[in-house]
């Protein structure tokens, strides 16, 4: 299959009927726009390497006889499933996408909400498990700062109705 095909049939998943609007160039190029994406790229890879690692200790912990309850199976290959998506969204983003800085923002304070929310039910996950759901949560609020500064706010802001 095409590649650029099965981007567009994603993005149009994600996005609806805004799926082509974009920000124009001018706009993203900003050097301070450029920087903060360039932060969040970096910000979101240790967020895949976080879940990455928390999945390999759950391999581990198995590995070696402890039971690793089915519950922290399937939130652990959400959230790395998560951190997948964020990098998708994230270099849509930096090709001017506005649908994609909109999910990454909104995205990057709900996921830490939801996380922590349910780390602070006692006994559902396990101690190493509650510290990478915090260190998920700070990467992400990282990134929500950094998708908040006015260049970068400017540069991604609706479009009047009707307008490209």
């Amino acid at each position: 299959m095409d590649v650029e095909r099965l981007v567009a049939v994603l993005d149009r998943i994600a996005a609806g009927r805004r799926a082509t609007q974009r920000v124009p160039e001018a706009d993203r190029a900003d050097p301070r726009v450029l920087a903060a994406f360039h932060r969040v790229t970096q910000l979101l890879v240790a967020e895949f390497v976080i879940g990455a690692a928390a999945v390999v200790e759950a391999f581990v912990l198995t590995e070696e006889g402890d039971r690793v309850p089915l519950l922290v199976w399937w939130r652990l290959l959400v959230v790395f499933g998560i951190a997948g998506t964020l990098l998708y969204f994230v270099w849509r983003a930096r090709l001017g996408f506005r649908w994609a800085y909109s999910r990454l923002r909104l995205f990057s304070v709900v996921f830490p909400v939801i996380a922590i929310g349910t780390c602070l039910v006692p006994g559902l996950y396990p101690a190493w498990m509650v510290v990478e759901q915090v260190a998920f949560s700070a990467v992400l609020l990282l990134v929500r700062r950094a998708l908040s500064t006015p260049p970068v706010r400017r540069a991604y802001a609706r479009s009047p109705a009707g307008a490209g």
